[in-house]
């Protein structure tokens, strides 16, 4: 196990538990307690965590794991979602794309499909996001038009937030919006942890004229601070196959189009 999947695996014991020992830490990764106490002293100069006598404790930003320790989690899940999102857009269409893992896996996809990669007249695939990373996928692996919204970015996303990019979204039209989400629930709808985001996706739905939402069978039912928006204004729903039935009946008795993938 590498470093960064080490740092990856501690964080998530410390959201699960708050607190963790070295001996526990090094025992349930396999790997020396010096190791562990290595880890813990650089992740504690991140100020991700806090150092205790003996172990760590969550320092209160462990639920909103920056992007770059969240990419091992569920990844064969989110692959799969983000080819099946990506196979909802046709070529020639304006396509909002927000921030988050997933939605990285759906620009991944887009970007190697070769009916949406051409200069032809018409063909072209427009992609307006306002994260960094997702803007970066897109520009080193197609020849799509890329548009990035402005505002201030948020290290953990990589999202840009705030008015500047507002402004830029209210004059602008999707055809589609394919948008992470921190959870969606069939009555409550979708939301994100983080106001900014949430306003700025509020914003992408605001805009389009259909509304995809991606996320994992581990964010179906739950709950997040700040709503996106309500489910019936959801068309469709990407998630895995690993979705409870039930939870999925309920979406669909919502009037909301379920593709487990």
């Amino acid at each position: 196990m590498d470093r960064y999947a080490r740092w990856n695996a501690l964080l998530e014991m410390l959201t699960d538990s708050g607190r963790v020992s070295v001996e526990e830490a090094a025992g349930r990764l396999d790997v020396s307690q010096a190791t562990i106490r290595r880890d813990f002293d650089q992740l504690a100069q991140q100020q991700m965590i806090t150092r205790t006598r003996g172990g760590a404790v969550a320092n209160g930003v462990s639920y909103d794991l920056p992007l770059r320790y969240k990419t091992a989690k569920h990844s064969a899940e989110k692959q799969r979602i983000g080819t099946a999102a990506a196979a909802l857009v046709t070529p020639g269409t304006v396509v909002g794309l927000n921030g988050g893992t997933t939605s990285t896996e759906v620009a991944r996809a887009l970007a190697v499909r070769p009916d949406l990669n051409t200069n032809a007249e018409g063909a072209q695939l427009t992609v307006v996001t306002n994260a960094l990373n997702i803007a970066n996928e897109l520009l080193v692996r197609s020849r799509m038009k890329v548009v990035v919204a402005g505002g201030v970015v948020r290290p953990k996303s990589f999202e840009l937030v705030g008015p500047l990019g507002g402004a830029l979204l209210r004059e602008v039209t999707l055809d589609i919006a394919l948008l992470g989400v921190d959870a969606i629930d069939p009555q409550l709808g979708a939301a994100a942890h983080h106001e900014g985001e949430a306003a700025m996706n509020n914003l992408m739905v605001a805009r389009a004229k259909r509304v995809v939402i991606i996320a994992d069978s581990s964010k179906l039912g739950g709950h997040a601070f700040a709503r996106i928006c309500p489910v019936d204004r959801v068309e469709t729903l990407v998630t895995d196959s690993g979705a409870s039935p039930a939870v999925v009946q309920a979406f669909r008795d919502a009037g909301v189009h379920v593709i487990c993938a």
